[in-house]
């Protein structure tokens, strides 16, 4: 067992959400689920928690009417190694969400995520300053990371 995991609150929509992120990613899958008593909080059989995993990750969500929200605060990194999958979860997590800048998508829930191809990170970590000055200038004009483009900017300096 993990000895530290996330734990998420959702505003009455945490079973649905997990069904949605257990449909996106590959191996997911939903752990013990905690319903309410007779005792309560809330009505009978109503889920309280329901844990899941993904990609050996485990997570908690919280269903429990709330007025928090999520915030780009914190947010969850996809590292993703080519541009099949960066537009594969892109598309997943933006379906009724919100896309946003630099790779990061509100989804439906108001989870954040940031979609990050593994050459955006070494082409912004290279050695060479003006490579990675070219990366990150070029990074800052997406919302969707496309890779072709980190490279051809990248080239061209």
């Amino acid at each position: 067992m993990q000895k530290i995991s996330p734990f998420l609150w959702f505003d009455q929509t945490a079973e649905e959400a997990v069904n949605f992120y257990v449909s996106v990613f590959a191996d997911a899958k939903i752990g013990k689920v905690m319903r309410a008593s007779a005792a309560g909080p809330g009505p009978e059989g109503r889920v309280l928690t329901i844990g899941f995993e993904l990609f050996g990750q485990s997570f908690t969500a919280f269903n429990f009417p709330t007025d928090f929200k999520f915030t780009e605060a914190v947010s969850f990194v996809v590292d993703c190694k080519d541009q099949a999958e960066v537009d594969y979860y892109w598309d997943c997590l933006s379906d009724g969400g919100q896309p946003r800048d630099c790779g990061w998508v509100k989804d439906r829930f108001g989870v954040f995520w940031q979609i990050t191809p593994n050459r955006l990170i070494e082409l912004m970590s290279d050695p060479n300053p003006a490579i990675a000055a070219r990366a990150a200038t070029a990074m800052m004009t997406m919302q969707k990371i496309d890779i072709a483009a980190l490279e051809r900017a990248v080239a061209d300096g």
